[in-house]
């Protein structure tokens, strides 16, 4: 079975069950993609996953191509800068730190930014199994990272600023000085024209804001702890290992390190480290956004959007279109067919979810909880996941001695216990 097939389900040998039986159990589990099926958790063949993703490849290609086009010219503005004042003091020392190699140089940066979190995509797929788990977590890691590069190269080439070792890359010359009188109060405000340093490492050196070491750690990393967080429930509704903790948050460590890098290299200022963490964080929210269902919605982040067909966040499992296991953890009953939910106020709750008819108690949960996967009645009173009730007036009317009473949203239901794996 490959990577990113789903474990076939319903397959299991019995006394009945042949094995020509198995086999085409086994070969309808791996058909083909099929957009009218309902179900999007299936591989397609390239020819489709390239009829869905084409126009999203070629304008990465044109954004890079742009972005690599703005990186490699001049920068646009003229800017004046001050050397020493008439009695030879360094009017700001904050800009004559010695050029130093980088700790982290940009193509190191921009590639642990990218192939870290691809290689965590790729080994939580041993127990996710989703082939469009993986396509989105890499298409919208590549949204952010294609994106915030962009985005601040542009930035350096319009606004830019000095590096702290400017001045040092400058050389300025001061017979040049006197030949090429300054502007401004007391004149002591040049261009780089009195340069005598190295144009390259000049035109380089006018470009400090934002950073962009720090803008690829931010968009890769955070993105990676968005999804190490949904896939392993770290803000959920149970109590998870703190091993879980420290995963999620070690991206967001070595993005920190990363910008931190900077400031001992004096390759930046603090505030074009800012600037790059800013930038990069918000491509990251907003490419997570674009392919996943939710950033923080415990019971939706971990579900993959598909291009054409929208996602029916109060419809149950029967909506969530195959990706309601795309988990890691199988704690708490994630991972299970049968926990599945709805958001807030939409059709899981009020008048809808009234009508569903599950408020009977405890019997009601257990025919729920126990019944086959395709059963209508026992699918159609509860849409939430996790324990979720389907209406307000569920948790009010249901036997006092259902399980956990009413807690985490609306009243919450007891669920069938499962094991204590990761």
């Amino acid at each position: 079975m490959g990577l990113f097939s789903r474990r076939p389900r319903g397959t299991a040998a019995t006394g009945n069950t042949t094995n020509g039986e198995a086999h085409r159990n086994e070969k309808r589990s791996r058909q083909p993609f099929d957009v009218d099926s309902g179900n999007f958790n299936r591989r397609p063949s390239f020819g489709q996953w390239l009829k869905f993703t084409w126009l999203d490849l070629l304008t990465m290609a044109a954004m890079g191509a742009i972005g690599l086009g703005v990186y490699e010219a001049k920068p646009a503005p003229s800017r004046s800068f001050p050397v020493t004042f008439s009695d030879g003091e360094i009017v700001y020392p904050d800009f004559a730190y010695p050029l130093r190699h980088e700790i982290v140089p940009i193509w190191l940066a921009a590639l642990l930014a990218s192939l870290i979190p691809i290689f965590v995509f790729l080994v939580m797929q041993f127990r996710i199994r989703s082939f469009w788990d993986v396509n989105n977590a890499v298409i919208g890691l590549l949204y952010a990272l294609i994106g915030a590069a962009v985005f601040q190269v542009f930035i350096k080439w319009l606004i830019g600023g000095l590096r702290p070792h400017f001045l040092a890359v400058c050389d300025p010359d001061p017979a040049l000085m006197g030949a090429h009188p300054g502007s401004g109060y007391e004149s002591i405000m040049f261009q780089r024209n009195i340069c005598r340093g190295d144009p390259n490492e000049i035109d380089d050196s006018l470009e400090s804001m934002p950073s962009g070491h720090t803008t690829a750690a931010f968009a890769g990393f955070l993105f990676l702890y968005f999804y190490l967080n949904a896939k392993l429930k770290v803000f959920s509704n149970h109590h998870p290992a703190f091993w879980k903790l420290i995963a999620t948050y070690a991206p967001i460590l070595g993005a920190c390190l990363i910008g931190g890098a900077l400031t001992i290299d004096e390759y930046h200022n603090w505030y074009d480290v800012l600037a790059g963490a800013v930038i990069g964080s918000i491509f990251a929210i907003s490419s997570y956004r674009m392919v996943y269902a939710s950033v923080w919605d415990f019971r939706f982040n971990h579900i993959p959007l598909t291009r054409h067909t929208p996602f029916s966040y109060g419809a149950g499992a029967a909506g969530a279109g195959g990706f309601e296991t795309a988990v890691f953890t199988r704690q708490a009953g994630w991972g299970y067919e049968e926990h599945y939910g709805g958001a807030p106020f939409d059709a899981a709750h009020g008048l809808r979810g009234q009508a569903a008819g599950f408020n009977t108690g405890p019997v009601q949960q257990e025919r729920y909880l126990h019944k086959p996967e395709g059963d209508v009645e026992a699918n159609a009173g509860l849409h939430g996941t996790h324990g979720f009730t389907n209406g307000t007036s569920s948790a009010r009317n249901s036997d006092a001695t259902m399980t956990g009473g009413p807690h985490y949203n609306h009243g919450s239901l007891g669920r069938k216990p499962v094991p204590t794996t990761v």
